[in-house]
């Protein structure tokens, strides 16, 4: 495994905000491990607990399985973490579903995605100033892809790391503490899909992402271009991986996301990407480090904004 120099024998906080378990091990999770394993500290916070999710892995369609599937998600998550080595959190709120028909059906009362911004940032803001990232990371003002419940944690995470420093919001939470940098995930980008597909080519294998990319719309914006930091992390692709198939009742192991071999995934896209929309510090872009621009030691006490 590559060693990389520590920041600084400060560890830094990084804090990744997600919907739903097993979001965390999909979105970022080899920069997670990454950043573990030098020493500094992540949390992962996960707004709902999955409970209108389904069964993704047919292997798992059992009676068992489907008699508390809320219980088997939450203990799929606690192994996440701990494969991880992140600290985790539940916001607590529940599962808004993905709304299907025309016209869709409303979302179910007192879910995440219809509750008060303010009710549901509260808890975000109180650990915010619990845990003190020096670091945010969400989703992008699409969610990733247009789930309700993505498009929210979006909405509490960026009015969360705007209001968390400042004292004359949300009393009763804690210490006011200002993170110093927001980042946006994004969905697959373009690049990234024709990137395998022609290595997968290239060397004589069948590729997944052929109907993908011919049916990606004209007019659709790669997300790719948004990119500011891309963060090298592929000596952790494995422990991504493994987060992953923690998962067991959403991810299939022999589905889509195992089809790309970690030697080529390592050789083509060796990094996990980001775009930075928020920045208390100096870092020009474009960045290969999420805490670049922040140091430890002077910001281990950070007085409110």
């Amino acid at each position: 495994m590559a060693t990389f120099a520590p920041h600084s024998a400060e560890p830094l906080r990084l804090m990744t905000v997600h919907a739903h378990p097993d979001d965390e091990s999909s979105k970022g999770a080899a920069t997670s491990a990454r950043y573990v394993a030098e020493g500094h500290e992540v949390m992962v916070v996960t707004c709902t607990g999955g409970e209108a999710g389904s069964i993704l892995n047919p292997a798992m369609e059992r009676p068992e399985v489907l008699a508390d599937l809320p219980a088997i998600r939450r203990a799929e998550m606690a192994l996440a973490a701990e494969i991880l080595g992140v600290q985790h959190r539940w916001l607590g709120f529940v599962d808004s579903g993905l709304p299907e028909g025309d016209p869709k059906p409303p979302l179910p009362e007192g879910c995440f995605a219809v509750q008060d911004l303010d009710v549901v940032t509260r808890p975000l803001v109180a650990l915010m100033r619990e845990f003190r990232p020096h670091v945010v990371v969400t989703y992008d003002e699409n969610g990733g892809y247009p789930h309700p419940d993505h498009i929210r944690c979006h909405e509490i995470s960026v009015a969360a790391f705007d209001a968390a420093g400042d004292a004359d919001r949300y009393p009763g939470t804690g210490a006011p503490w200002q993170p110093l940098k927001l980042y946006y995930s994004h969905g697959f980008s373009k690049a990234r899909l024709e990137a395998f597909h022609e290595s997968l080519l290239g060397r004589g294998l069948e590729s997944p992402y052929a109907e993908w990319l011919a049916n990606w719309p004209a007019d659709r914006r790669d997300p790719g271009e948004r990119v500011t930091t891309r963060v090298q992390c592929a000596d952790w692709f494995d422990v991504r991986d493994k987060a992953l198939i923690a998962h067991a009742t959403q991810i299939d192991p022999t589905s889509r996301w195992f089809l790309v071999p970690l030697d080529i995934q390592r050789e083509v896209w060796p990094f996990e990407e980001y775009e930075l929309v928020r920045s208390f510090v100096d870092s020009r872009v474009p960045e290969d480090d999420l805490f670049a621009g922040i140091d430890a030691a002077r910001v281990a006490v950070r007085p409110a904004v």
